[in-house]
């Protein structure tokens, strides 16, 4: 409201000056810029994240199989052995030596991390594998795709409203120095006739 008031100020006013106008409509346009084109710009990405993540979670979901292993024997658990999908990210998760079939009906057996806190032998749980039985990450749900869309439609909306603010700025700040330079030479033209009386001013 304040870039609209200012343009209507310097409607017909007899000391605006061209730069006053000219920065005056690019405080406009930058401001309708960032009201409407950036959160546009931020649904348009968004909703192709959101497409993208979507086929990504049901390809995951084709392509990967939930089987239950057993614990053959508990490793040495590793000081890093954390689950990095962890909703605080600080699960701690135990190294065993696990055995399972795999959903071609091949056995498998392998190292892998676990969330059980003392693992003993015998102990099942649910693991992830591909169609040949090999353990792999669990699938992206459809939630978690969805906020990474969002977040990426949110981040690009903010990322194009800085954009549009950092043009403003060194438009602004090209039409100030061009001031500047104009109010210098007219200082050099009057600057030695300044103060003298009967110069002609």
């Amino acid at each position: 409201m304040r870039v609209i008031s200012g343009l209507w100020r310097w409607r017909g006013n007899p000391l605006c000056r061209a730069s006053d106008l000219a920065e005056a409509w690019v405080a406009l346009t930058a401001l309708l810029l960032t009201v409407s084109v950036a959160p546009l710009i931020g649904v348009l990405v968004g909703g192709a994240a959101q497409g993208t993540l979507q086929r990504s979670v049901r390809e995951q979901h084709e392509s990967r199989h939930r089987v239950t292993a057993t614990v053959v024997r508990a490793l040495e658990r590793s000081p890093l052995a954390v689950d990095p999908e962890g909703a605080s990210g600080e699960d701690v998760r135990s190294r065993v030596l696990a055995a399972w079939t795999g959903p071609d009906g091949s056995r498998h057996e392998a190292n892998v991390l676990v969330a059980i806190d003392d693992p003993d032998s015998g102990d099942r749980f649910a693991l992830w594998t591909d169609a040949r039985g090999r353990a792999v990450a669990r699938p992206l749900d459809s939630a978690t795709a969805t906020t990474h869309a969002v977040l990426a439609g949110t981040g690009t909306a903010v990322a194009a409203a800085a954009l549009v603010e950092v043009a403003r700025r060194i438009v602004v700040w090209r039409l100030v120095r061009r001031r500047y330079a104009r109010l210098e030479q007219e200082w050099e033209r009057a600057g030695p006739d300044w103060g003298r009386t009967g110069a002609g001013s």
